[in-house]
């Protein structure tokens, strides 16, 4: 296996894993921006505030885009276990 080889296989790899994560991470951003506004606007200081709607919103993305993150996921999987036999060792 030359380096080449593992570095594109990284590359790969974390491209699948931000793919996956960023739409979870930009919702929880999203929702986390909109209730520190509404904190700031009603001067409420509480910081479980944020906790439960951010935890709805990450709940409801996962539905929403499960099979999307799941047919990623089982492409990526494909695409690695059938690259095994053209791998030199």
């Amino acid at each position: 296996m030359t380096p080449e080889t593992v570095m594109s296989m990284t590359y790969q790899a974390l491209r699948v894993a931000l793919s996956m994560a960023g739409p979870l991470l930009l919702v929880t951003l999203l929702v986390g921006l909109v209730i520190s506004i509404f904190q700031a606007a009603t001067q409420i200081n509480e910081m479980t505030l944020s906790f439960i709607p951010k935890l709805l919103a990450v709940g409801a993305t996962l539905v929403l885009l499960g099979p999307w993150l799941i047919n990623t996921m089982v492409d990526y999987i494909r695409m690695l276990l059938e690259s095994i036999p053209g791998l030199a060792l």
